[in-house]
């Protein structure tokens, strides 16, 4: 079942990015990433409420409060990153260096929670980051868009999320 959400995950993943991309034209990214925000709290809210799960919160302890605490601050700096990132840069360089996360999330989590890395996935990752580096080149006849700067990478950087 994990296999079935995780591809819904991505395709959600993607049509957010393009819905977001035409939500962002003539609006600031902040004030798009704050109506974002209230949607999603008030759909997962409501997703808690269907599915009568209210009952645990009072079962959640401290270290667990910290870490999700911890995780809603890292995934709000990542989605004002990635807002901002999509108003000033192309979707489709944005993207891809927006779900150079994989490769960020192996390397914590190998460094941090002693997930091993074998040879396969190690050659994975450098694949995924080699594509990523592939996408988002610039093409040497592409001068058109030049007066924005690459401001964007910075943002698209801090947007690579696990979320």
């Amino acid at each position: 079942m994990w296999i079935v959400l995780a591809f819904g995950s991505a395709l959600f993943a993607g049509i957010t990015a393009i819905l977001a991309k035409c939500g962002i034209r003539k609006t600031d990214s902040n004030v798009a990433t704050a109506i974002r925000t209230v949607v999603v709290l008030l759909f997962s809210w409501l997703m808690v409420l269907l599915t009568g799960s209210q009952s645990q919160i009072g079962e959640i302890g401290r270290k667990t409060w910290l870490f999700l605490i911890l995780s809603g601050l890292a995934t709000g700096a990542s989605w004002l990153c990635y807002f901002r990132a999509l108003q000033l840069g192309d979707i489709n360089k944005v993207v891809p260096v927006d779900k150079s996360s994989v490769v960020l999330t192996i390397l914590l989590a190998f460094l941090f929670l002693g997930e091993e890395i074998s040879l396969p996935k190690a050659a994975g990752v450098v694949l995924i980051g080699i594509g990523t580096f592939l996408m988002i080149e610039k093409k040497k006849t592409d001068t058109s868009k030049q007066a924005k700067g690459n401001r964007w990478f910075f943002y698209a950087a801090g947007s690579a999320r696990t979320s």
